[in-house]
């Protein structure tokens, strides 16, 4: 068991902390609870802007990493449609450092037009790169407005379309910072060979000064139930056709997420998972194939992809998979298939959690969401999910009129999009 420690400051960021003398390092993890979901509809790929634009310098300190770098650390960042996560890890006699500059980035980033036009152009040629000229790169921004009609999860992460970055003012920039990235909208964990007393007083002296910023109130419109299939056929330049399935699933403080993500398991995670087994090893109707969940903090969706073997009609795949989804349905896993995904699972969490930085970063993680405890109860919370269960999830959740289908076929033609 961790010993967890926490402490919210007066301008309420909260501080959560777990020792770790194994090691001589220190990681900070500052999670801020703002994604793509609270982006301007008109005006997205913001939240994914920022991640770049924290690491373009502050006021004080002109480049971020290089002071970092001379104090033997590394960073990196990530974003999502639910937050942004940053974080760092430095050597334990050097660790003021990382306060230094992770305090003073919140405080006062560095807004200027030289700022803006560099970490902008490597957004945009990201967008290009991964969403125009990848193959498949356009997935996600047709899937997504299939499955989302209302809710903000309508488009993925590094927004809706490039002219959103292209046109982005420095002044709309700055309202999106002052609006979400304040002490009162984070979470600090710190983790490694670092004792309470000095991460408390080092969090103090750093973050401390920083004041309280008003942050808006989240009001999202919820997702309506669907009630028909949704249908798109693509024709894109593409080597292979692909199937892309999604159904619309709970949120992740659900009790039902952990059955989802047990069914995403039991359908591809490895060779003998039944997806791979069936569809891929015997019958050689896909030649790969995937499931998985969003796991967003809003409801999310459960999805499956995969690439037809040849001479294998779209058609014909997606006939396959739902035979197997409807082998969900109509009979109970048996226990050892079972037991088999939960031992697996379970592994994976002891051997992740063995690390420091991913315990800083599971730490925020559920403390932003709960209470950072909660992340030593994964294991119990997945070993509690029933054969049953999964199979009232299953008869609820792979429903035609719960889905949506994308065909994504090859064509050296122009694109093509049709409604079906």
């Amino acid at each position: 068991m961790l010993q967890i420690n926490r402490h919210i400051l007066d301008n309420g960021l909260r501080l959560v902390h777990a020792q770790d003398t194994s090691t001589q390092m220190v990681a900070l993890n500052i999670l801020y609870n703002v994604g793509a979901r609270d982006e301007n509809p008109e005006h997205t790929g913001f939240a994914h802007l920022f991640e770049h634009l924290m690491f373009g310098g502050s006021v004080n300190i002109p480049d971020y990493d290089a002071p970092l770098q001379l104090a033997g650390g590394e960073n990196n960042a990530w974003t999502n449609n639910d937050i942004t996560n940053y974080y760092l890890t430095v050597p334990r006699q050097n660790v003021e450092t990382g306060f230094w500059l992770e305090s003073d980035r919140m405080l006062s980033l560095d807004f200027s037009e030289r700022s803006l036009e560099v970490q902008r152009g490597v957004v945009m040629e990201e967008f290009k790169q991964r969403c125009l000229n990848q193959p498949y790169g356009d997935v996600g921004h047709l899937l997504r407005p299939l499955a989302y009609r209302v809710h903000p999860y309508q488009w993925p992460t590094i927004g809706k379309e490039l002219s959103h970055i292209a046109n982005a003012t420095l002044e709309e920039v700055k309202d999106f910072f002052f609006r979400f990235y304040a002490p009162n909208n984070a979470v600090l964990a710190v983790t490694g060979n670092i004792s309470f007393e000095e991460a408390l007083h080092l969090t103090e002296k750093w973050f401390g000064p920083i004041p309280r910023r008003e942050v808006p109130l989240r009001q999202l419109p919820p997702e309506p139930v669907q009630t028909e299939e949704r249908r798109l056929v693509v024709e894109r330049n593409v080597p292979l056709d692909s199937l892309f399935m999604a159904y619309h699933m709970c949120d992740r403080a659900d009790s039902d997420y952990y059955a989802f993500d047990i069914l995403s398991d039991i359908l591809s995670n490895g060779r003998s998972s039944r997806l791979n087994q069936h569809l891929v090893q015997e019958k050689q109707l896909l030649s790969s194939i995937d499931a998985y969940i969003s796991g967003t903090l809003d409801a999310g969706l459960f999805h499956i992809s995969g690439k037809p073997a040849a001479g294998v009609s779209l058609e014909e795949a997606e006939a396959a998979v739902r035979e197997e989804l409807n082998e969900l349905q109509s009979a109970l896993i048996q226990e050892q298939e079972l037991e088999k995904v939960k031992n697996k699972f379970e592994s994976t969490q002891i051997f992740g959690n063995i690390n420091y930085l991913n315990v800083a970063t599971n730490l925020a993680w559920f403390e932003l969401n709960g209470r950072a405890e909660d992340m030593e109860k994964e294991v119990e919370r997945y070993r509690a999910v029933t054969a049953d269960r999964l199979n009232a999830v299953a008869q609820t959740a792979f429903r035609e009129e719960n889905g949506v289908v994308l065909y994504y076929k090859s064509s050296r033609g122009e694109k093509d999009e049709t409604y079906i």
